[in-house]
C-alpha cells in the first residue's frame, strides 16, 4: 500500500492532477497496485488566506510518504519567487531531491516544430542536478535601492553533489543501453568560461566514468552548442547530465521539441527517499477553471511516479494510454483550447486505453 501525497497547487494544477489520478486509478485497478491519497492545500490561495507557505511540520509529515504528486506552483496575486522558493525549492532541498529527471520523448501523433524530425529522432533524458548551483540561495544585496546597489548570486558546486548526480546519470545510461538505446552520456557544461565549478563537473564525470562505467560512452558539449544540436540533431542525445541552471534552461527547449509544455513531465528524485513528480508547464492562471488545458504532462508524471516506485506494469499501462490516445487522432492539438476535447475528456480517453 503506497502512501501518495497530492499537492494540486495553483491555477490549472488541480484540473490536471485530477486527470493524472484518474488514469493512475485505471492502471492500478488492472495491475493490482494499492495506494492511498492524502491531499494538501499548499499554494497561493492558502498563502493569501493564512500567510503560510510550507510549515516545517508539513515537511516532516511529507517525509513519511512514498511519493508526492504536485500540480503547479504560481499565483497571479502572489509576488513571483515567494511560492517557488517557499514551496517548490524548499521541498526539493529539504527532501534532498537531488535529481531532476526530464524525459524528452516525441510520441507519434504529436506535431514537432523541427523539420523532418520524428519520434525516432527525439527520445532522450536530461538528468539535472537539483539542489546546488546558482539556485542554492547563496548571495544577497548591498546598498539595495541606491545607485550603488550590488547584487550577488553565488554558484555553489560540491564534488559530492556533482558526483552523485553523475553516478545516477551513468546508471541510467547503462540501464537504457540494456533496453536498446546507445548507452551514451553527455556532460553539458561551459568549461571554457566557468572554469571553476564546471571543472569540478568535468573531472568528476571523467574520473567516475573511466573507473566505474567503462561500458558507457562519454561525450561532452558546451551548453550553447547543446541548444543548437537539440534543434538540429536531437537524435545525437541519449542521456544528458548537467548542473541546476543549465538543466533548467535546456529542459524547456526539450519540452518544445517533444510537442510542448502540455506533454512535458518531470521528477524530483531522491533515490533513497521521497520523490516528487510534476508537469513542468506551470500554473497557467489565465486558463484556470476552464477545462481546456492538456493534462498529458500530469498523467505522464503519474507514470514516472509508478516507474520510480518500481511498478513497471502500471507505468507501462499509463504510457500505453498516452500513446494510444495520441495515435487515435481524437486529440487535435496539445495547445490549450485547441485540443478538440476538454481536459476531463482527454483524461477519460487515456484512462480507457490504460484500462484495456
Amino acid at each position: 500500500m503506497y502512501r501518495i501525497a497530492v499537492i494540486p497547487g495553483d491555477g490549472i494544477g488541480p484540473e490536471v492532477v485530477r486527470e493524472g489520478l484518474k488514469v493512475l486509478q485505471a492502471a492500478a485497478q488492472r495491475t493490482g497496485v494499492k495506494y492511498e491519497l492524502t491531499h494538501f492545500d499548499f499554494g497561493g490561495d492558502r498563502f493569501l488566506r493564512t500567510g503560510e507557505i510550507l510549515p516545517d511540520s508539513a515537511v516532516q509529515e511529507l517525509r513519511q510518504f512514498d511519493a508526492i504528486l504536485l500540480g503547479a506552483v504560481g499565483h497571479p496575486h502572489v509576488q513571483p519567487g515567494i511560492l517557488e522558493k517557499g514551496l517548490l525549492l524548499k521541498l526539493r532541498f529539504e527532501l534532498d531531491q537531488y535529481i531532476n529527471l526530464r524525459p524528452v520523448k516525441l510520441y507519434e501523433g504529436v506535431d514537432c516544430p523541427l523539420k523532418d524530425k520524428g519520434p525516432k529522432d527525439i527520445d532522450f533524458v536530461v538528468v539535472r542536478e537539483n539542489t546546488e548551483g546558482i539556485y542554492s540561495g547563496a548571495g544577497g544585496f548591498q546598498y539595495k535601492g541606491t545607485p550603488q546597489e550590488v547584487s550577488t548570486q553565488i554558484h555553489v558546486t560540491t564534488r559530492f553533489g556533482a558526483e552523485r548526480c553523475i553516478r545516477y546519470a551513468f546508471d541510467l545510461a547503462r540501464k537504457r543501453k540494456a533496453q536498446g538505446y546507445p548507452g551514451k552520456l553527455t556532460l553539458v557544461a561551459k568549461t571554457n568560461v566557468l572554469t571553476y565549478v564546471h571543472d569540478t563537473w568535468w573531472r568528476a564525470f571523467n574520473e567516475v566514468g573511466e573507473k566505474d562505467y567503462p561500458d558507457v560512452q562519454r561525450d561532452y558539449a558546451h551548453v550553447d552548442a547543446t541548444c543548437m544540436w537539440m534543434v538540429k540533431n536531437p537524435e545525437w542525445f541519449d542521456v544528458i547530465v548537467t548542473d541546476n541552471q543549465l538543466g533548467d534552461i535546456i529542459t524547456d527547449l526539450g519540452a518544445i521539441i517533444q510537442g510542448g509544455l502540455g506533454i512535458a513531465a518531470g521528477g524530483n528524485i531522491n533515490p533513497q527517499g521521497v520523490s516528487m513528480f510534476e508537469p513542468i508547464g506551470g500554473s497557467a492562471p489565465k486558463y484556470t477553471g476552464q477545462n481546456v488545458v492538456c493534462p498529458i504532462a500530469a498523467i505522464a508524471s503519474a507514470q514516472m511516479m509508478m516507474e520510480t516506485l518500481g511498478e513497471e506494469e502500471a507505468a507501462r499501462r499509463i504510457e500505453k494510454g498516452i500513446i494510444q490516445a495520441l495515435k487515435s487522432g481524437k486529440i487535435k492539438s496539445l495547445a490549450a483550447g485547441q485540443m478538440g476535447m476538454s481536459t476531463s475528456e482527454v483524461g477519460d480517453l487515456i484512462a480507457s486505453y490504460a484500462a484495456e
